[in-house]
């Protein structure tokens, strides 16, 4: 069974977004060390539940908060959606010692993510 474990907020301005979540909710965010302009979201502590995200710069206007799946195959989930009536946004990628990760749209519009773990991605 797959479980949501990692969100993404889209923000205009990454920065001021950071500030707010800061804030008002006691977040625990820094500046992910990769490719992308990508900020790591600390919600809690470890053991409690819920989970942690990122906020990260809004792509289009209509760009909306993004939840993503833990999944034992990114390629196996691609299989599914597009079986169940979904589409691929964005095809699966590396992310560098992390996992294979996936956009989809679900059959009522909504998109998400598919995270396969993999510290050997590339």
């Amino acid at each position: 069974m797959a479980r949501v474990v990692h969100f993404e907020i889209p923000a205009d301005d990454p920065a001021r977004a950071v500030k707010f979540y800061e804030a008002v909710f006691g977040w625990k965010i820094q500046k992910w060390d990769g490719p992308a302009d990508y900020w790591l979201a600390m919600t809690g502590e470890e053991g409690q539940p819920g989970i942690n995200g990122a906020i990260t710069a809004r792509g289009e206007p209509t760009t909306v908060v993004v939840n993503t799946l833990d999944v034992a195959s990114v390629d196996d989930a691609i299989a599914g959606v597009i079986a169940n009536g979904g589409s691929v946004l964005m095809p699966k990628m590396p992310v560098p010692g992390v996992g294979y990760l996936a956009y989809f749209r679900d059959t009522e519009g909504n998109a998400f993510g598919m995270m396969q773990n993999d510290p050997n991605a590339h």
